[in-house]
């Protein structure tokens, strides 16, 4: 039912009205993974990121993402009804999928990439979880992070991608030496050997199709090097992460990197502190929302890329703010207060 009312809610024009009193403001739109054929929610499909892309061409100016640092460093406005697309991790179907939908139709996107993925030297972790569900004989997964023992039924397809998307979300709270041994140990019950490098369906682009992207407009960003989650992580590895990977990207593109996103969207005040001191000027998280000229260029927010066009219509237009607003308030989590207040927890 809701369906049927956004998709005669978007025939009918219905959001226009929202678009024009949000013409000010700049939309980050946020992708993953893709796909040739329609798969579900876990990855956008060529069909649908091309309507998306139409869509966007039709009632927006995308614009990348550099302008916008660039615009926000200097004071100045940013372009009306501005877009700009991004695409996080650096998988290898943002090449051989999303590119040639990008090239064709001469719009700019940034990427930002993990450099130890690329570099042919790690997994990124979430996705371990979702090979061992899939390929486990196993009917139950029972798995013991921080304390507390999560199960979940392994019965199909969705069902295990289900448990894979619990278990990680479980796992993102654990320090990174906790957290790998927690995936050993869940690797070991599920009786399903590791490879050490991931298989194809879960792999990187390479760096001559990383250059190849960056020449053509698709601009290649930080990700860090390994994709932890940085509020858990020590000062240390907090640089070595930030800075070690704009060298490698440095390096490999020949010119500076100054665009930045937080992985799994998470920072706090230690963690954008030390992104400017590694002097990136532009970062993006995963906080839902619009940007206007006021907004911290190392904070800015990011829609997600819904799969059907009507949602997306709903995201991009600014309606889900309304929505929020006009919602009875809710509590503030710590975290979601220690965020606006700039502490650390």
């Amino acid at each position: 039912m809701k369906q049927a009312i956004l998709n005669f809610m978007l025939a009918g024009g219905a959001f226009a009205p929202f678009r024009f009193a949000n013409r000010s403001k700049l939309v980050i739109l946020t992708y993953h993974r893709f796909s040739e054929r329609d798969e579900g929610a876990m990855k956008t499909s060529a069909r649908q990121f091309a309507a998306q892309l139409d869509y966007l061409a039709a009632h927006y100016t995308l614009i990348p993402l550099s302008l916008v640092a660039e615009r926000l460093a200097r004071g100045e406005s940013l372009p009306p009804r501005a877009a700009v697309v991004t695409i996080d991790d650096g998988y290898r179907d943002a090449y051989t999928i999303a590119f040639p939908i990008l090239r064709r139709r001469h719009l700019p996107a940034t990427l930002f990439v993990a450099t130890e993925f690329v570099d042919r030297r790690i997994w990124l972790w979430t996705d371990k979880l979702r090979y061992l569900t899939a390929r486990t004989d196993a009917a139950q997964l029972a798995a013991d992070i921080g304390g507390q023992t999560l199960r979940c039924e392994l019965s199909g397809a969705d069902s295990r991608l289900t448990a894979a998307t619990r278990v990680n979300s479980a796992l993102k709270s654990l320090p990174d030496g906790e957290k790998d041994a927690a995936l050993s140990a869940i690797a070991a019950t599920l009786g399903v050997p590791l490879p050490e490098l991931p298989p194809a369906e879960f792999g990187p682009l390479t760096w001559d199709e990383a250059r190849e992207l960056d020449a053509a407009g698709i601009r290649i960003g930080s990700h860090t090097r390994t994709h932890p989650i940085l509020t858990n992580v020590t000062d240390e590895n907090l640089r070595r992460e930030l800075r070690e990977s704009k060298a490698r990207l440095e390096d490999m593109l020949n010119r500076s990197v100054e665009l930045f996103c937080y992985p799994n969207g998470d920072t706090d005040a230690r963690v954008r502190g030390e992104v400017e001191r590694a002097n990136y000027k532009c970062a993006v998280t995963t906080l839902p929302g619009l940007n206007d000229g006021r907004s911290d260029p190392l904070s800015l927010y990011r829609v997600p890329a819904e799969n059907d066009l009507a949602h997306f219509a709903q995201a991009t237009s600014g309606f889900d703010q309304l929505k929020d607003k006009l919602r009875p308030a809710r509590p503030k989590t710590a975290s979601v207060l220690a965020y606006e207040l700039g502490l650390t927890l």
